[in-house]
């Protein structure tokens, strides 16, 4: 799932590439993917790409003065830049993995494709992100924005294990399952620490953490071309998707605990004092 550093390096790419060219066609493949209906795609013919940025995960794509596509690209979603497209024709709707196809004036554009099945991925066209988009209007204060102090009160507002709630939205904007991975690594955490009993100095170290792995990627990602930024992604990983390979901190090997769609990785020896966690769901896992 792309997270906080690959969209802020989509929106600096597009930001390069895309912004002051004018839209020439706003394609629908994927009705489902578009969950909105006014403004219509038709109406962003001849209006000027204005803008790119993010809101946490969700990538925001200024279009004229007033409109925004704004696009959560959940778990299988990504943006892919065409310097050309090979056909002038539309769009059809169910073109395989493509949802939504934007041609620019130049002959280039992007499409915003999702593989497999299960179809996630959500855009919308709207004037006010904040009000119009739920999953923005809920989101909390972003990774990179907020203060150690504001930081530890919004753990204090949810009593849980610290990976769920480090990527609860509402709490902390940006963040995902694999850079909470590295941060929890960073910060010598096991991932199922209860935030209700962190200590202040285990707050601060959680705070300095996050801000390092997601500065540091952000730094990495910025600049990459959209069709290199998931292997610069995987690159810079510590543990996460680095199951049975040694840490690069202590040398232990890299452990995995798996629920039912998803995974987490961790090494024992710098995060659980040496004990492997329980890989069994619902398990109570050590801490």
């Amino acid at each position: 799932m792309p997270e906080l550093p690959e969209v802020e390096a989509l929106a600096a790419y597009l930001r390069e590439r895309a912004v002051g060219h004018t839209v020439q066609r706003l394609e629908v493949a994927s009705f489902a993917a578009l969950k909105t209906f006014d403004p219509a795609p038709s109406a962003m013919t001849g209006l000027p790409v204005s803008g790119a940025g993010r809101h946490g995960k969700f990538l925001d794509i200024g279009i004229g003065p007033e409109v925004h596509l704004v696009v959560h690209l959940a778990r299988a979603g990504w943006l892919h830049y065409r310097d050309a497209f090979k056909s002038p024709a539309p769009l059809k709707p169910g073109s395989g993995p493509i949802a939504i196809r934007m041609r620019l004036d130049d002959g280039s554009g992007f499409d915003l494709t999702e593989a497999g099945t299960q179809k996630s991925l959500a855009a919308y066209l709207v004037r006010d992100p904040a009000t119009e988009v739920p999953g923005v209007s809920r989101l909390g204060p972003d990774a990179l924005a907020v203060s150690r102090d504001e930081f530890a009160d919004r753990l204090k507002t949810r009593n849980g294990q610290v990976k769920g709630v480090l990527t609860d939205q509402e709490v902390i904007a940006g963040i995902g399952n694999a850079y909470s991975d590295e941060i929890l690594h960073v910060a010598k955490l096991s991932p199922f620490a209860l935030t209700g009993k962190l200590t202040d100095d285990q707050v601060t170290a959680l705070y300095e953490a996050m801000r390092e792995v997601e500065t540091d990627a952000v730094q990495r990602s910025v600049g990459q071309r959209a069709a290199t930024l998931k292997g610069e992604k995987r690159a810079g990983m510590r543990v996460h998707a680095r199951t049975g390979l040694p840490c690069p901190v202590c040398g232990d090997t890299v452990r995995e605990v798996s629920f039912a769609d998803k995974s987490l990785q961790y090494c024992p020896t710098c995060q659980t004092g040496g004990k492997p966690l329980a890989d069994r769901r619902l398990s109570k896992l050590v801490r």
